[in-house]
């Protein structure tokens, strides 16, 4: 897969995990259960695309499964904690997290374009929330906090496992959230059939197929590259809120998505370049 198809997926992935904040504050079953029940749903979708189902056995492998269950875990009861805004905010600090553990765990440092880009896309978030951010739900901070710290962690465990079956980490993660609340799935009655439609969109496309495209993607770029075009997902978030209900964009909500958009496609823009002069010199002809 070229670099550019490799940014186009992870984007459409992003597009894809953007409709959790919807879904979460829309849905009015308990954290835990929605948790657990969308784990299930994307396990059983994920189940089609994976070819062989091994245990995990190494570090990168159970870590990415146990960060990829905390990542939504936290997210889930940080966007019922606090606001929205705030929650997808604290959480997209991550790419500061992957640029600084990055060159420890991986062995890719980031270069002086991605801090700049994360500077511009932290800036853009910022303005982007500004009307929104407030200090109430110091839990919520704290999870949102927390579910940032998992993505960038699951982040840098998938890339670890480029040259393995990323798509299996995926799976043991949702299977993890599955397994550790079915006693609770299993006592509960049947949620309503708006709960059930949301649970089941929740857990096909917005992380079964959303996990999909990232395990093939994040194969061929880099972890800092594939985090800093993941915040596209908190763009994306109000627009799903205004083709729903109708809520419209502040002038500051898009005048910080529009800085967030830039960073973002100015960065994937210079990694394709490279890409493409890496080729060259090494097939000149």
């Amino acid at each position: 897969m070229s670099k550019s198809r490799a940014i186009l997926t992870l984007a459409l992935a992003a597009a894809l995990f953007s409709s959790s904040g919807l879904f979460i504050k829309v849905t009015t079953v308990s954290p835990l259960y929605l948790f657990g029940s969308r784990s299930l749903v994307a396990m059983v979708t994920l189940l089609f695309f994976v070819k062989e189902i091994r245990l995990p056995r190494t570090v990168h492998q159970i870590g990415g499964m146990i960060a990829l269950a905390g990542a939504q875990l936290f997210f889930i009861f940080a966007t019922r904690q606090t606001t929205a805004a705030n929650a997808i905010f604290i959480q997209f600090t991550a790419p500061v997290y992957v640029g600084l553990f990055g060159a420890w765990y991986l062995g890719e440092r980031a270069q002086k374009k991605d801090w700049w880009a994360m500077a511009a896309i932290l800036a853009g978030l910022l303005i982007f929330l500004n009307d929104n951010l407030s200090p109430a739900g110091l839990m919520g901070t704290l999870n949102a906090w927390l579910s940032g710290l998992s993505l960038a962690w699951f982040v840098l465990f998938m890339r670890r496992a480029k040259n393995e079956s990323t798509l299996s980490i995926a799976l043991w993660g949702n299977i993890l959230g599955a397994i550790v609340t079915l006693p609770l799935l299993l006592t509960t009655d049947l949620p309503s059939w708006g709960n059930i439609g949301a649970i089941l969109f929740l857990g096909v496309f917005q992380i079964g197929l959303g996990l999909v495209l990232m395990s093939i993607a994040i194969k061929h770029l880099t972890a800092i590259e594939s985090i800093l075009i993941q915040t596209l997902e908190p763009i994306l978030n109000p627009i799903w809120v205004f083709l729903v209900i109708g809520e419209q964009p502040t002038v500051l909500t898009l005048a910080g998505g529009l800085i967030v958009l830039t960073a973002v496609t100015w960065r994937s823009i210079a990694a394709t370049s490279e890409k493409e002069k890496d080729s060259r010199l090494t097939n000149p002809t």
